[in-house]
Protein backbone atom coordinates (compact mmCIF):
# COMPACT_ATOMS: atom_id res chain seq x y z
CA UNK A 1 0.00 0.00 0.00
CA UNK A 2 1.25 3.45 -0.79
CA UNK A 3 0.73 6.35 1.07
CA UNK A 4 -1.89 9.13 -0.47
CA UNK A 5 -1.77 12.59 0.41
CA UNK A 6 -5.08 14.18 0.49
CA UNK A 7 -4.83 17.60 -1.36
CA UNK A 8 -6.75 20.38 -0.50
CA UNK A 9 -6.82 23.65 -2.16
CA UNK A 10 -6.32 26.73 0.42
CA UNK A 11 -9.07 29.49 0.64
CA UNK A 12 -7.38 32.16 -0.86
CA UNK A 13 -8.03 29.87 -4.22
CA UNK A 14 -11.42 28.74 -4.10
CA UNK A 15 -12.05 32.78 -2.99
CA UNK A 16 -10.41 33.58 -5.95
CA UNK A 17 -12.06 30.75 -8.21
CA UNK A 18 -15.42 32.38 -6.83
CA UNK A 19 -14.66 35.98 -7.65
CA UNK A 20 -13.41 35.89 -11.30
CA UNK A 21 -17.45 33.68 -12.15
CA UNK A 22 -18.25 35.57 -15.58
CA UNK A 23 -21.55 37.61 -15.64
CA UNK A 24 -24.39 35.88 -15.98
CA UNK A 25 -26.39 36.48 -19.45
CA UNK A 26 -30.09 36.65 -19.91
CA UNK A 27 -31.38 34.55 -22.05
CA UNK A 28 -31.89 35.57 -25.34
CA UNK A 29 -36.02 37.22 -25.90
CA UNK A 30 -38.10 34.68 -27.30
CA UNK A 31 -39.15 35.36 -30.65
CA UNK A 32 -42.75 33.89 -30.63
CA UNK A 33 -45.37 35.21 -28.81
CA UNK A 34 -47.78 32.23 -29.10
CA UNK A 35 -50.23 34.64 -30.85
CA UNK A 36 -50.41 32.33 -33.85
CA UNK A 37 -50.78 29.49 -32.17
CA UNK A 38 -53.99 30.83 -30.32
CA UNK A 39 -55.53 32.12 -33.32
CA UNK A 40 -55.29 28.95 -35.13
CA UNK A 41 -56.43 26.78 -32.24
CA UNK A 42 -59.44 29.04 -31.95
CA UNK A 43 -60.42 29.29 -35.27
CA UNK A 44 -60.33 25.43 -35.64
CA UNK A 45 -62.15 25.08 -32.24
CA UNK A 46 -64.83 27.16 -33.58
CA UNK A 47 -64.61 25.33 -36.99
CA UNK A 48 -64.27 29.19 -38.25
CA UNK A 49 -64.72 28.81 -42.43
CA UNK A 50 -61.25 30.39 -43.96
CA UNK A 51 -59.48 31.60 -46.71
CA UNK A 52 -56.11 31.09 -47.17
CA UNK A 53 -54.56 33.75 -50.09
CA UNK A 54 -51.31 31.98 -51.79
CA UNK A 55 -48.31 33.61 -53.01
CA UNK A 56 -49.73 33.40 -56.66
CA UNK A 57 -52.64 34.78 -55.92
CA UNK A 58 -55.14 31.62 -55.65
CA UNK A 59 -57.51 31.95 -52.88
CA UNK A 60 -58.44 28.19 -51.27
CA UNK A 61 -61.52 28.23 -48.97
CA UNK A 62 -61.62 25.52 -45.70
CA UNK A 63 -61.81 25.12 -42.80
CA UNK A 64 -58.04 24.38 -40.28
CA UNK A 65 -58.09 20.81 -39.09
CA UNK A 66 -54.52 20.90 -37.49
CA UNK A 67 -51.29 22.69 -38.00
CA UNK A 68 -47.45 22.22 -37.42
CA UNK A 69 -44.44 25.09 -37.50
CA UNK A 70 -44.57 24.95 -41.26
CA UNK A 71 -47.91 23.32 -42.28
CA UNK A 72 -51.34 24.14 -42.15
CA UNK A 73 -54.35 21.23 -42.93
CA UNK A 74 -56.77 22.78 -44.63
CA UNK A 75 -60.29 20.76 -44.61
CA UNK A 76 -62.39 21.25 -47.47
CA UNK A 77 -65.60 19.79 -47.32
CA UNK A 78 -66.64 18.22 -51.51
CA UNK A 79 -63.18 18.44 -52.32
CA UNK A 80 -60.42 16.37 -50.48
CA UNK A 81 -58.28 18.13 -47.86
CA UNK A 82 -55.26 20.50 -48.37
CA UNK A 83 -51.84 19.94 -46.66
CA UNK A 84 -50.39 23.84 -46.79
CA UNK A 85 -46.94 24.99 -46.32
CA UNK A 86 -47.10 28.35 -44.25
CA UNK A 87 -44.18 29.88 -46.49
CA UNK A 88 -46.52 29.38 -49.49
CA UNK A 89 -49.45 31.40 -47.51
CA UNK A 90 -49.28 34.97 -48.41
CA UNK A 91 -52.39 36.20 -45.85
CA UNK A 92 -55.27 34.29 -44.35
CA UNK A 93 -58.71 35.79 -43.16
CA UNK A 94 -62.17 34.33 -42.38
CA UNK A 95 -64.60 34.05 -45.16
CA UNK A 96 -67.49 35.80 -43.63
CA UNK A 97 -65.22 38.57 -43.62
CA UNK A 98 -64.80 38.88 -47.38
CA UNK A 99 -65.44 42.38 -48.93
CA UNK A 100 -66.10 40.87 -52.38
CA UNK A 101 -68.98 38.24 -51.55
CA UNK A 102 -72.09 38.96 -53.02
Amino acid sequence: MSNRKLIRPSLAELKDQLTVRQPRRRPAATEQTNAENFYYVKQMQNKTPMVMVLQDGEAVKGVIEWYDRNSIRLSRAPEPSLLLLKHYIKYMYKENEDKDAD
